[in-house]
């Protein structure tokens, strides 16, 4: 058995790499999922642009069905890696027990939940008459496969956090290629639409749980998946763990749940459906920034963690730094090509004239500051692998309230497509807040930690 990384001994450069490369390709990935869809969905004739909005309506829903993996699969992680810096791995094969355990009830309490209520959950979060039959299609299908979405994302996350990111890496390609294949057999060949597109989705993701756990069942990881020693206190403490990070894409999705509402409520019946098609195309692209930083964040944050576990201040400061760099030097290429190229994305989606401008310029408003908010990603996500879950929560929350006050005021000052420029105001507002708390408090923390060790 061969661990790829040793989070405690390797290279710290070298290490970021390893893990932020696939992990930000993985999220990469993940982002087709959505993107693919979108793209299909926006090239069927005749209906291509009510569907496309029927369908970005749900994803807001569709990724806070999501982040539920991401509440359990990342708590989990972090408080195992934090077990294996410790040296104590019986107690860290009981978190993966009680992980999966975890993820197993909220899928089921979920899919229910959710399929109850889809269709008041649409006209609540933006559809119109024209487009709720799109929207109501889409999600009924989606929500079907939510056991498959949240294990494959959940247990993902703990095959990267014992050192086998590329692994990580090839359980969302499996997914993606799948559904690059399916996509255009169910929705054209088959005449599927809409359902064509979701059917797709959940097969894919089906493909990626299954290889997940087929891994994590497997010799080769130090920590396998079992079944008992199931403990109430154990999960508590990963989804307090996870908490924050899930709240940050629950509160995404609300956001978004907001713009689309606001959007329609202020664009009315002319521009309503034709902002909400924009916004749709401009968070499609946002994906593309966002999910290869979450990759980069939160693919590292096992090293963090690790080495807070083994009580080594060097080493989590080293990866900070060059965790940042990194980071930098990622939304520093997207915001030149968001300026140069945004066009070329937008075609993929629409040839209508008014979208595809429209669209253009509210990639380039959207994308104002996502070189500093490498700043309010790479530090929030820091703090929480260090455990300081209420700091990164605060921080989190902090944003998000930001930006849904300033979608709900600019457009009663200016016209609706003023509400796009609530995203780059919230973000260099708040990374600049995150970094200046995050200076005050970090070495302090990492010396109580160093000191619990005396």
């Amino acid at each position: 058995m061969k661990i790829q990384n040793d989070l405690g001994k390797d290279s710290v450069p070298a290490l970021v790499l390893r893990l932020a490369v696939p992990a930000m390709v993985a999220q990469f990935v993940n982002v087709l999922y959505s993107i693919i869809d979108r793209m299909y969905i926006g090239n069927i004739r005749e209906i291509g642009d009510l569907a496309l909005a029927g369908v970005g309506v749900c994803g807001p829903i569709v990724n806070l069905l999501s982040s539920f993996g991401t509440l359990v699969g990342l708590g989990g992680s972090i408080f195992m890696a934090m077990k294996l810096g410790e040296k104590k791995e019986q107690q860290a094969k009981q978190i993966l027990a009680n992980s999966f355990l975890a993820l197993t009830v909220f899928a089921a309490v979920l899919t229910v939940v959710f399929l109850l209520l889809k269709e008041k959950l649409l006209l609540w979060f933006g559809a119109s008459a024209a487009t709720m039959p799109y929207a109501d299609t889409y999600l009924t299908i989606y929500t079907a496969g939510t056991f498959f979405a949240l294990m494959a994302i959940g247990l993902n996350y703990f095959i990267t956090c014992q050192g086998f990111a590329t692994i990580g890496m090839a359980s969302t390609l499996i997914g993606a290629v799948v559904n690059i294949i399916l996509d255009p057999v169910f929705i054209f060949v088959f005449g599927l639409d809409v359902a064509g597109a979701a059917i797709a989705t959940v097969i894919a993701q089906f493909s990626s749980f299954a290889f997940v756990l087929g891994f994590l069942r497997s010799r080769r990881v130090p920590v396998r998946l079992s079944l008992g020693g199931y403990d109430f206190a154990i999960i508590r403490r990963i989804l307090a763990l996870g908490f924050s990070p899930f709240l940050i894409l629950a509160t995404d999705n609300i956001i978004l749940i907001v713009l689309n509402s606001v959007l329609q409520f202020h664009g009315g019946p002319k521009e309503g459906d034709l902002l909400i098609s924009c916004a749709t195309i401009v968070q499609s692209y946002m994906l593309l920034i966002t999910g290869p930083m979450l990759g980069i964040s939160g693919g590292t944050q096992a090293l963090i963690s690790f080495n807070y576990g083994a009580r080594n201040s060097k080493r989590i400061k080293e990866a900070e730094k060059y965790i940042l760099l990194l980071c930098l030097a990622f939304t520093t290429v997207m915001f030149l090509i968001s300026r140069i190229l945004p066009q070329y994305f937008v075609l993929l989606f629409t040839r209508d004239s008014a979208l595809v401008e429209l669209s253009v310029w509210g990639i380039q408003v959207f994308t104002l500051a996502v070189i500093p908010l490498s700043f309010q990603y790479v530090l929030v996500d820091g703090l929480t692998a260090l455990g300081c879950c209420r700091v990164s929560l605060t921080l989190s929350l902090f944003r998000k309230g930001s930006f849904v006050v300033y979608t709900l005021l600019l457009p009663t000052l200016f016209a609706a497509k003023y509400t796009f420029y609530a995203e780059p105001l919230a973000d260099i507002i708040c990374s600049t807040v995150s970094t200046i708390v995050y200076l005050l408090i970090i070495n302090r923390h990492l010396r109580r930690r160093e000191l619990a060790a005396e």
